[in-house]
């Protein structure tokens, strides 16, 4: 919530500082380069050390220009304007460059693990995990799988037999008639019911739902996440035993002698 809350980071030629560092002056760049403004940075920087300046002006680039020294004014350091001109536009138009291709490259990767994820859904229809809901909409809640990380829908028509309205304040959808509430943060356990494999989306069906006393309460205190998570680590193990037994007790086959077929008895 505090991620989507923030305004999106963009590559751009004005230096306006960083406001959660309260700098006045900032740039971003990683070492080794792992993407091209990276490289941009890491050639201007260079070009400083060199005593020259880095001039990116269309598509061809120089650093053969000597760099001004600094002013100076009553031992303090007077900032120059690092670009003039059309330079100043090359650098703008580099920086939206970069910033669309990296929005397409998150996208593409983000498009490509939700796929994977549905492949391998796809292969567990029908199985129980347990989760915690990670957002919540007025068309149902979203619910993350423990161990697996995987995220898909609870549609609101799985919920129960109530009428659930969607409270935008406290991110959360409350049922009419039992107060029972669904927000971040709830425990809950799932039945993987369908994948999309084309529109990258998992539907999931309510197994078993919350205490409704526990979720009503607020006086009561709530438990650990460790404890919770162990407790539902413990009832997977018991219906993964049951289930096993169960299917151990099908295929076996009798030892004993064969029952003996019944003779029909003749008619009087």
């Amino acid at each position: 919530m505090l991620l989507r809350s923030m305004q999106q980071a963009i590559y751009t030629a004005s230096n306006s500082g960083h406001f959660g560092l309260a700098y006045e002056a900032y740039a971003h760049f990683t070492s080794p380069i792992r993407r091209y403004p990276d490289l941009l940075v890491h050639r201007v920087i260079k070009a400083l050390l060199q005593g020259k300046r880095y001039h990116l002006s269309g598509s061809v680039i120089s650093v053969a220009v000597p760099a001004p020294p600094p002013a100076r004014k009553g031992g303090k350091v007077i900032a120059r304007p690092a670009v003039t001109g059309h330079e100043a536009e090359f650098w703008e138009a580099a920086g939206a460059h970069c910033s669309a291709n990296e929005r397409r490259a998150d996208e593409a990767s983000r498009d490509v693990e939700a796929w994977l994820k549905c492949r391998f859904m796809r292969d567990h229809l029908g199985e129980e995990y347990g989760g915690t809901v990670t957002a919540a909409t007025a068309f149902g809640i979203f619910v993350t799988l423990d161990d697996l990380f995987v995220e898909g829908l609870v549609h609101i028509t799985e919920l129960g037999g109530e009428y659930f309205r969607f409270d935008e304040a406290r991110q959360e959808l409350r049922g009419e008639r039992t107060g029972l509430r669904y927000g971040v943060g709830s425990r809950v356990r799932v039945q993987v019911s369908r994948v999309d494999l084309d529109g990258r989306k998992i539907d999931f069906r309510m197994v078993r739902e919350v205490d409704p006393a526990a979720v009503t309460s607020r006086a009561r205190k709530p438990a650990s996440a460790t404890a919770a998570l162990d407790d539902l680590r413990e009832r997977d193990r018991a219906i993964r035993k049951s289930r096993t037994r169960t299917a151990a007790g099908r295929s076996a086959r009798p030892t004993g002698k064969p029952a003996k077929s019944a003779r029909a008895r003749k008619p009087r």
